[in-house]
């Protein structure tokens, strides 16, 4: 018996139908969404190519999905220029650190050449000044440094020992090319690699130390004191001063025969000096004056003078000349070199005499001193090294090149570089990325609007700091920790931010002119 229709049976009929069309619109969606996500991309680590198939958006969740971990100086380039897209090429050049002169000041450098001469080579296309920049191997069988060939393009010119040499393979590590010209380094002998009219040479610098030892004078140091005992003006040495002598050791460093510097490692006196005395006359007796005002006074008593101001007024006089007169020789002696605190002690005389006293020496009333002698100096102090100057938020024009020349410290990188040493570490740093020509031109106007690529540059008003005018400062530490103290610092994470906001220098300078901040 066929069913009888209902109203009922009509709307959950209808109810399935609506159903199965969204479940297959939805499955469509997905098969599309699916199939339109999916990509193929070309994945470039340090020369190394994969194909991978991959759902990421976005360069970031590829490399997350991949478990690639990026490290803040190493380069990444992909072809979209932004999201991921099917058949887009990533590339990854993981950097390193080593170590580049740039006019005699050392300085760490982040690169990722894969040959020393590619790596001079980024210098020279954007450097127009032509500052000297040489590369410092500090150890040639390091795996970062002396894994690197010197000169993919041809021949090395070898300079060692004071013979030249030419090694035709250019392509062998800076240790193969020693080893095949018979060269063998000592712990602290030096290599670098520089460019020279097109000419790619490997130096070697021969660093010795030697122990030298230097006798040095002591000059003794001079008291004077006086004696009542002696006629006023009358001077007798007490006793005769000696010199000293000290024995001074120095390490001293020497490159390639030629001293570079020296430390004093140890002083030791051999002859303590001896002090010389000068004993001196008093000064004019008061006493004679004292007498007159005492008579003064008797023939006062007397009636024999009728008014005598006028000999009191002297009698004052004498007094005030004379105590005038006693206090300075005080200040004298009390300003007089002294030798060490032993010698000062058993030297020292006798308190002041009273009127009545006896000849002893009185330091408290002495007579100006001769000329004095040099004091005596227990050793000498190596020169102090350059102080490092703390950069304000003034943003002084000055602050950064008066600072700049010698002040630098490798190991704790600190570098306050000259605008046109700043200029050439950034020459270099953008040339890696492949920011030549136009891409340069930019990047140098754009900083020298924002800082004048001074270091300490600093807006009061907004905080922003260094040479990319970064806002606030502290985001550059995560390139150092000394980012207000360090160029170079500065400038990597300057070049970092530029990558990430705007893709190349171009861009940020124009958006700079539109809006004057970028």
């Amino acid at each position: 018996m066929a069913r009888r229709w209902t109203p009922q049976r009509t709307v959950i009929l209808r109810r399935i139908r609506v159903a199965c069309c969204s479940i297959a619109v939805v499955l469509a969606s997905v098969c599309t969404f699916t199939v339109g996500a999916r990509k193929t991309v070309a994945l470039s680590i340090n020369g190394q190519t994969t194909t991978i198939t991959t759902y990421a958006s976005s360069v970031d969740r590829l490399l997350s999905e991949r478990g690639i971990t990026i490290k803040s100086h190493d380069i990444i380039e992909s072809t979209s220029k932004g999201a991921l897209k099917d058949h887009d090429v990533v590339t990854i050049r993981s950097a390193y650190e080593t170590t580049i002169n740039i006019d005699g000041t050392e300085v760490p450098f982040w690169t990722v050449a894969t040959s020393m001469d590619q790596l001079l080579g980024f210098f020279e296309q954007n450097e127009q000044a032509a500052s000297k920049v040489t590369v410092d191997i500090k150890n040639v069988y390091n795996q970062l440094t002396g894994g690197l060939v010197i000169n993919e393009a041809g021949p090395v010119t070898v300079i060692a020992d004071g013979t030249t040499s030419i090694a035709p393979n250019g392509k062998l590590t800076a240790a193969s090319i020693l080893d095949s010209k018979g060269i063998t380094l000592g712990k602290e002998d030096r290599v670098s690699v520089e460019r020279d009219n097109g000419t790619t040479i490997l130096r070697v610098q021969r660093v010795k130390h030697q122990t030298e030892t230097r006798t040095e004078t002591i000059p003794f140091d001079t008291q004077t004191v006086v004696d009542n005992s002696l006629q006023p003006g009358q001077t007798v040495i007490q006793q005769a001063g000696r010199n000293g002598t000290k024995v001074d050791t120095y390490d001293v460093t020497y490159v390639d025969g030629v001293k570079e510097s020296e430390t004093l490692t140890s002083s030791q006196t051999t002859a303590v000096p001896v002090m010389q005395i000068i004993a001196v006359g008093p000064e004019q007796s008061s006493d004679s004056a004292d007498s007159g005002s005492s008579d003064s006074g008797s023939a006062a008593a007397d009636g024999s003078h009728s008014g005598n101001s006028g000999d009191s007024g002297s009698s004052g006089s004498g007094s005030s000349s004379s105590s005038s007169s006693s206090s300075s020789p005080s200040a004298s002696a009390s300003s007089s070199p002294s030798s060490t605190g032993s010698t000062s002690s058993s030297a020292s005389p006798s308190p002041s005499p009273s009127k009545t006293a006896t000849a002893s020496p009185s330091p408290s009333k002495t007579t100006p001193k001769p000329t004095p002698t040099p004091t005596q100096t227990a050793a000498p102090k190596p020169s102090p090294s350059p102080s490092k100057t703390t950069p304000s938020n003034s943003g002084s024009s000055n602050s950064g090149s008066s600072s700049s020349s010698g002040s630098s410290a490798v190991g704790s990188r600190l570098w306050h570089p000259t605008v046109q040493q700043a200029q050439t570490y950034a020459a270099g740093a953008a040339a890696q990325r492949g920011w030549t020509g136009d891409e340069w031109t930019s990047l140098v106007n754009l900083w020298t609007k924002e800082s004048g690529w001074r270091w300490s540059a600093g807006n009061p008003t907004s905080g922003a700091y260094g040479i990319p005018q970064s806002l606030p400062g502290s985001k550059m530490a995560q390139f150092g920790a000394n980012w207000k103290d360090d160029g170079a610092v500065q400038i990597d994470w300057g070049l970092y931010y530029i990558t990430i906001r705007y893709g190349k220098p171009s861009v940020a300078w124009q958006h700079w002119k539109d809006f004057n901040w970028y």
